[in-house]
């Protein structure tokens, strides 16, 4: 089996990269945005045409959600056309899809664990265009497994554990969101699942959901982080009004895991276990 991996350098796909050697019977393509500008769908078609993988993971994306504001056009051919190109050679060419997406779809305004029909509304630009790569991928009727997944850190690039880690050693405190709730996803969490699901007997296309077990805040998430690493810095739970961005989240986007777990017979981890096992990379 031949898979196509872009984002090749991002959190995901660093994660898949590190696991894709288990898989020895297959040849795994790594491309990010030197070899595969997703911004140019020409480009895209072209690196598939020469590639024929029998399976893509689409791991790469616009995701500066702030940034997204100011450069609407960019973002949607990066999440949005050039997904439907990918969708559409897959169609064409009979081949396998694994897309990932994100809670950002979503309004915000739950208070229960979002499943994978509930309506779509995104607040953000960001969103929107993952909502439109989302559809384009139904409608395109190609083989695809969506994933949709949030809050997601690593050991590799840049996020929320990493900033945490650096402001708590450089200031004596500091504000963190507490009235966004949610649960993180660990990146390798993720490609394990991923991986699992393409080599697996058990494909089905259609949309699942995949974070890390539990429910928290980002407050929660940074004293968890100041636990595990030693650190004393003090952290303040502020409202989300309180730190104006340019781009509005979601207040509310746990990701029920029911159907994913069901269908693939996967175990999820809990984000606590997770988050320890990446600060142990981290500090290795």
């Amino acid at each position: 089996m031949k898979i196509l991996v872009t984002g090749a350098f991002g959190q995901l796909g660093s994660e898949i990269r590190d696991q894709h050697q288990k898989y020895t019977a297959d040849t795994f393509v790594f491309v990010d945005i030197q070899e595969m500008p997703l911004d140019d769908t020409q480009r895209v078609t072209e690196v598939l045409d020469e590639i024929r993988p029998d399976v893509i993971i689409s791991a790469g994306a616009h995701t500066a959600v702030d940034k997204a504001e100011s450069e609407p056009e960019l973002v949607n051919r990066i999440n949005h056309l050039a997904v439907a190109a990918m969708t559409d050679w897959a169609k064409e060419n009979g081949k396998r899809l694994v897309h990932v997406s994100t809670d950002y779809v979503f309004q915000g305004n739950s208070s229960m664990p979002l499943k994978e029909d509930e309506p779509t509304d995104p607040i953000n630009v960001y969103g929107l265009t993952k909502e439109k790569g989302e559809q384009a991928i139904i409608r395109s009727g190609a083989d695809a497994v969506i994933i949709r997944t949030a809050w997601v850190y690593s050991s590799y690039g840049a996020n929320f554990v990493k900033t945490m880690i650096r402001l708590m050693k450089e200031r004596d405190s500091i504000g963190v969101i507490a009235d966004q709730i949610g649960s993180p996803t660990y990146a390798k969490d993720l490609a394990t699942a991923i991986l699992t699901i393409v080599h697996g007997d058990k494909w089905k296309r259609g949309i699942y959901h995949f974070s890390n077990e539990g429910e928290i805040s980002w407050y929660d998430f940074a004293v968890a982080i100041r636990e595990l690493e030693g650190l004393d810095c003090e952290i303040n739970g502020i409202t989300t009004d309180q730190y104006p961005t340019a781009a509005r989240r979601p207040k509310y986007s746990l990701l029920d895991k029911s159907k994913i777990k069901e269908q693939f017979g996967l175990s999820v981890p809990f984000w606590k276990d997770s988050l320890e096992e990446m600060l142990h990379k981290l500090n290795a």
